[in-house]
């Protein structure tokens, strides 16, 4: 199975594929969607189409995205909202099944503690998957995750 795992964001989306194999989760890609401060509907536009791009590029069966999760920032919670609404266009115009997860759930998956912090899950996603390097920045580490988990 080939899952593609999302951090929604605005300007910074990270994104990992990987293959579940029996027990085995192998690397595939992993990277870093970035949009420039331009109109928000260029914005969102660019957003779909680089999803676009990813899925036809990587064939993947599902998409996992991170919950989104927002309790100061009112407005930027609603721009993320806006690009994850597009995330999610672009998976169910390619038919691909779609299952999101908490923060806490992915930390928990990756780490075994729900509350561990952003070099914790940088070091197991490392890990697990027998990376050379840790991605970065954290958005990339935290797409990478969220794949982890759906594979778990």
């Amino acid at each position: 199975m080939r899952i593609l795992g999302i951090d929604p964001g605005l300007e910074r989306i990270g994104y990992g594929v990987i293959d579940k194999i029996g027990s085995r989760m192998i690397p595939v890609d992993y990277g870093l969607i970035e949009t420039p401060r331009i109109e928000m509907p260029q914005r969102i536009r660019m957003t779909h189409d680089r999803m676009l791009e990813l899925i036809h590029q990587h064939k993947p069966d599902c998409l996992a995205t991170e919950r989104l999760l927002f309790t100061v920032n009112k407005t930027n919670a609603m721009d993320v909202a806006k690009s994850l609404g597009v995330i999610l266009l672009a998976g169910a115009e390619c038919g691909l099944a779609w299952c999101e997860y908490s923060p806490p759930e992915v930390k928990q998956s990756v780490t075994g503690v729900g509350n561990a912090d952003k070099k914790q899950v940088q070091f197991m996603v490392t890990r697990l998957l027998g990376l050379a390097e840790t991605p970065k920045p954290d958005d990339v580490a935290d797409g990478l995750a969220i794949a982890i988990t759906h594979a778990m």
